[in-house]
């Protein structure tokens, strides 16, 4: 934001907090979906095995996604760091996912490939994110 005014750069950073409270609702269905797949439900072509661990950790990852969607799209005062500390639990989730694939501890496919790849890549990014501003903020 170097050169930018102050109101220009408070409008900057509202609208990266309302982007990523969106994107934290996109990521609360992800989760979501991917979940309820890993209980065994089939979502149309997406069929994944029952794998329990999983649906705990998507669970719990959607439920962060949720409490920061909350407080960015309502514009709480903990807005800022609630996206970085549910970012950071929904990362943490995901590289856990790719650890436990790597380990072959649940089913290796393409699919769960490119689930757990995207996922870890917008998550980091949207934690970068968080990060920038909360470091301009001061």
């Amino acid at each position: 934001m170097a050169g930018a005014g102050p109101a220009a750069t408070v409008e900057a950073m509202d609208a990266l907090r309302r982007a990523l409270g969106l994107l934290s609702l996109v990521y609360l269905l992800v989760f979501a979906c991917f979940g309820l797949s890993h209980a065994g439900v089939a979502l149309g072509p997406l069929h994944q095995p029952v794998i329990v661990p999983a649906v705990i950790v998507e669970t719990l990852c959607a439920a962060a996604m949720l409490t920061g969607a909350v407080g960015a799209l309502s514009g709480r005062a903990w807005a800022w760091d609630g996206l970085i500390y549910t970012h950071a639990g929904a990362l943490a989730g995901v590289l856990l996912g790719i650890m436990a694939v790597a380990f072959r501890a649940g089913g290796e496919n393409a699919l769960l490939t490119w689930y757990h790849g995207t996922m870890a890549t917008m998550l980091a990014a949207g934690l970068a994110g968080a990060f920038y501003v909360s470091r301009v903020r001061r």
